[in-house]
């Protein structure tokens, strides 16, 4: 490698190479192309002049013997049909003429022994054919065959010698057309040699020069890596080769430096990850301790606690009985607050105990059919719906995977929240709902009492967190963030829906089952549910006992826009079933 070649990239070397191939390539096609014009050339004269002329000359010949023998035998006979192939062969002979002559025009020296020929061949005619046939016509048989005489045969002869003489120059013709035919077919193997030899020799530089500029560079940068890659990170990589390697080297080896650095940095990092785990671990140990202990309180709480709380509530209940109306009326108030107060500890206590017990206590999550749920929440809150005049309804429900003791909490709760809070003027009105959006049940209970100002949506779910006093809707203020964290133990979330008109509508959202889903999807692709069917009846509605459909909630509750959900029952209201299996609304 020269030096001014040591600095070329290996793209312009592949190029440099390849266009001295190229261009000694073009010339050989170049000249192959001209040779192969001047073989189709050859060949042409062979196969369509010189062929042709030979055989044409031949029948020339053969013409002019017809036409002597004809001669000949009319003067033997004097029968004019013995005269048919001497006209007929001077008819011949000219279409031969004017064949040949087409072809020989390439070739002056046989036109020229043509035209001797066919001057030949007139002067006999001139001096001895016609002078014959007149004779015989004339003067008879005898007088013809007079005139045949061996000057008559020489002169035939002598069109003979002419004919033979323009065949020996056809033939001569064609010999040289065959050999330049041999000699351009020649040289043309021998550029088809050269041409195969230059892609040979081209193929052999270009695998040295791959093995020298490729090969040998990119086996020793790979035995440098394979070095650094065993753990040997300080090793300097260093390149050879074209330019191109020699930058690809300066970068593996910038990458080695990083990859260095970041392996510092990871084994700190990791030596402060080891002492944070431990700490962890530490805390982990501390929190299992506070777990323990806190298992402890609540068994504390739901055992050594309850048992003074009783009996505190007991006998503050007991003097209220025993001494109310004897005793001066603020003690009579005073043993009211006692008794309140003993019982309020019972029931937050309870409740906090309900609370810490989500998630931990678990019975394990079946498929549970949310009608029959709200068939024991409707028996659960049936006193409260009595006593306040209400009424609960609800629309076709799903099945959904969960706890079904939870679920019945979830929804009690949120029903007694509806009827506690309650406007004064009308009664209760609850209804709940469900529609599928997306993979997830959208599950609604809407009441029409006196509503959520939207700053307070999101502080209801807080426990303990109260919007009234005690005195004006009792309760601990933990029923809402129970149904919270019922709601994210089953992977839903829950909201206040603040573009409600009337009342409150709280929504929260449970994992629909796969095949809900997938008969949802079916249901988009089929016609609308509700068109008239043949009998008039709506498709998709469910019948009561004696064909009068269950009205919905006028409280603005949304229906399921998907069909019947898998083991959901038709739509009924809160109360007692009766023998048919309808729902009565309590009022």
């Amino acid at each position: 490698m020269t030096a001014r070649t040591a600095g070329w990239t290996l793209r312009r070397r592949v190029v440099a190479l390849l266009t001295v191939v190229g261009v000694l390539l073009g010339a050989s096609v170049a000249v192959e192309i001209a040779v192969a014009a001047k073989n189709r050339d050859y060949t042409h004269s062979v196969l369509d002049r010189t062929g042709p002329l030979r055989a044409q000359s031949q029948e020339l010949l053969s013409v002019l013997v017809d036409q002597e023998t004809a001669i000949r035998g009319y003067a033997l006979t004097g029968d004019r049909r013995d005269l048919e192939p001497y006209v007929q062969g001077g008819e011949r002979e000219q279409q031969l003429y004017r064949s040949m002559r087409g072809l020989i025009g390439v070739y002056p020296a046989l036109a020229r022994q043509l035209d001797t020929v066919e001057a030949e061949a007139a002067r006999w005619r001139s001096t001895v054919a016609e002078p014959v046939i007149r004779t015989t016509e004339e003067q008879g048989t005898t007088a013809g065959r007079a005139l045949i005489t061996e000057e008559s045969r020489q002169r035939f002869d002598v069109i003979r010698n002419s004919v033979s003489q323009l065949q020996e120059g056809i033939l001569v013709e064609r010999e040289k057309g065959a050999d330049n035919i041999y000699r351009t077919s020649s040289m043309l193997v021998l550029l088809l040699v050269g041409a195969a030899l230059v892609v040979v020799v081209a193929g052999v530089v270009l695998l040295i020069s791959l093995e020298r500029m490729v090969v040998r560079p990119l086996t020793g940068l790979a035995e440098q890596v394979r070095e650094v890659a065993k753990g040997d990170f300080q090793h300097r990589i260093a390149g050879s080769g074209p330019p191109e390697f020699l930058r690809l080297a300066d970068d593996v080896d910038a990458m080695r430096q990083k990859i260095a650095k970041d392996l510092a940095e990871v084994r700190e990092a990791r030596e402060r990850i080891e002492w944070v785990n431990s700490q962890l671990q530490k805390q982990a140990e501390e929190l299992v301790r506070s777990n323990r202990d806190l298992e402890q309180f609540a068994y504390v709480a739901s055992h050594d606690l309850q048992e003074p709380l009783r009996k505190v509530a007991s006998f503050c209940q007991l003097l209220q009985r025993r001494y109310a109306g004897q005793l001066d009326e603020r003690a009579d108030q005073y043993i009211a607050f006692a008794v309140d107060g003993a019982q309020r500890m019972q029931r937050l206590i309870n409740d906090l105990l309900a609370f810490s017990r989500i998630g931990r206590l678990t019975t394990g999550f079946t498929e549970v059919d949310l009608n029959e749920v709200m068939g024991d929440v409707a028996g659960q809150t049936e006193a409260a719906r009595q006593y306040a005049d209400g009424e609960l309804t609800w629309d076709a429900l799903p099945t959904i995977r969960g706890e079904e003791p939870l679920l019945t909490n979830l929804l009690a709760n949120l029903v007694s929240n509806s009827i506690k809070f309650r406007r004064p003027d009308a009664p209760p009105r609850v209804h709940v709902s469900a529609r599928l959006v997306g993979d997830e049940w959208e599950i609604s209970c809407q009441d029409n009492g006196i509503g959520i100002e939207p700053e307070f949506a999101d502080k209801i779910f807080v426990i303990f967190q109260r919007l009234h006093s005690k005195d004006a809707y009792p309760g601990t203020g933990i029923g809402l963030a129970i149904v919270k964290k019922i709601v994210e133990y089953h992977g839903g979330r829950v909201w206040v829906d603040t573009d409600t008109a009337e009342g409150t509508a709280i929504r929260f959202t449970l994992p629909a089952l796969p095949e809900d889903v997938e008969a949802a999807a079916r249901a988009a692709e089929q016609p609308p549910a509700g068109e008239a069917t043949a009998d008039g009846e709506a498709a998709g509605a469910d019948p009561v006992e004696g064909g009068t459909p269950v009205e919905p909630a006028d409280d603005g509750g949304a229906r399921v826009e998907v069909p019947r959900p898998r083991g959901a029952r038709a739509e009924g209201t809160g109360g007692t079933p009766d023998s048919d299996g309808t729902k009565e609304a309590v009022g």
